[in-house]
């Protein structure tokens, strides 16, 4: 497969170029933009520019407003609100991510619902800037209907991500980001890209069987990780991002969506805990890097997020190969 090699500034220009031709003001795209570089950077190639023909499909039909406004409504002390109005869920995260920070830092603890939105990314690259402001991370979304309950045939659950991060203050923050599948979507999208086979018990195809033809899980279901665990963990997802926000599951999505390849409309849900507000504001910091070093005492293991560290520090210079297929396809647009 061939590949062009290009700096992370010229990723971030096609990006923003090729959403403001299609109807993006500068702000919108601007954010969205953003978000596809900093998966370039970090090597989750998934979540980066493979994702820009969606954005743009949306655009084209009309699903998304390019050019919305977001609007930031405080429910509660502790409790921030943003509509986005039908935008690309990195520009209402922008409006809203400095009102949470301020409310986590007045309140100990603060929660942010995003309604009315279309997420298309990868949670870490909204939780990390929470984390490198000193707080305690969380976020999950849900997505149309890709994954199997446990015990079910057919697929209920989007793949529901959830992120976690922890500040360092003598560190980059640690954040994991995972979905509840036994893989991402995105992933399996880049395995059929690519050629690639799949590993045994990912997904099935569209009667039911297993498969490892990454094109097939396509047309039919994942599988939640660690069987009824992981399920019960999408259940959960779907209840914070849809039920209690009052934004839709992920059935729901899916049946007013129009079938554009593009996100759908749906929620999200954040929330932010500053640790010097938890009763050691003192010692948190240094007993979980006690905590951290143990665990990095046994060979192997690592902290989540070292890889796109890595790589955000390599692809600074290096620049980010990218695959001219997908290449040959935004030039297309």
């Amino acid at each position: 497969m061939s590949e062009t090699n290009m700096s992370i500034e010229a990723i971030h220009s096609l990006a923003k170029e090729t959403l403001i031709s299609h109807g993006c003001d500068a702000e919108n795209a601007g954010a969205v933009a953003d978000t596809i570089t900093r998966a370039e950077a970090d090597g989750c190639h998934s979540h980066g520019l493979m994702r820009l023909p969606g954005y743009v499909a949306t655009l084209k039909s009309g699903k998304v407003n390019g050019t919305a406004r977001p609007t930031v409504k405080k429910l509660a002390p502790a409790v921030v609100q943003v509509n986005g109005h039908n935008c690309f869920a990195p520009y209402a995260l922008a409006q809203g991510r400095a009102h949470l920070i301020e409310a986590a830092k007045t309140c100990g603890i603060a929660a942010m619902p995003l309604i009315g939105i279309h997420h298309f990314s990868a949670l870490w690259a909204e939780v990390e800037p929470i984390a490198d402001a000193g707080l305690l991370g969380f976020a999950c979304t849900s997505y149309k209907p890709a994954v199997i309950p446990a015990g079910g045939t057919k697929a209920l659950y989007g793949t529901n991500p959830i992120c976690f991060g922890w500040p360092r203050k003598n560190g980059p923050s640690m954040v994991f980001d995972q979905a509840s599948s036994v893989m991402a979507r995105g992933e399996v999208m880049l395995a059929a890209r690519e050629g690639h086979t799949l590993p045994e018990g990912v997904g099935v195809d569209a009667e039911g069987n297993a498969s490892t033809d990454p094109n097939e899980v396509l047309k039919g279901a994942l599988l939640a990780f660690g069987g009824y665990k992981g399920s019960s963990i999408a259940m959960m997802v779907e209840l914070l991002a849809g039920g209690l926000i009052g934004e839709s599951f992920s059935f729901e999505a899916a049946e007013r969506d129009n079938g554009d390849g593009g996100p759908p409309q749906g929620g999200e849900f954040m929330m932010a805990i500053d640790p010097n507000l938890l009763g050691d504001a003192d010692g948190w910091a240094e007993h979980a890097e006690r905590f951290f070093n143990k665990m990095l005492e046994q060979d192997g293991t690592r902290l989540p997020g070292q890889r796109r560290h890595h790589n955000r520090s390599e692809t600074k210079t290096k620049g980010v190969a990218v695959s001219d297929i997908i290449l040959d396809k935004i030039r297309a647009l």
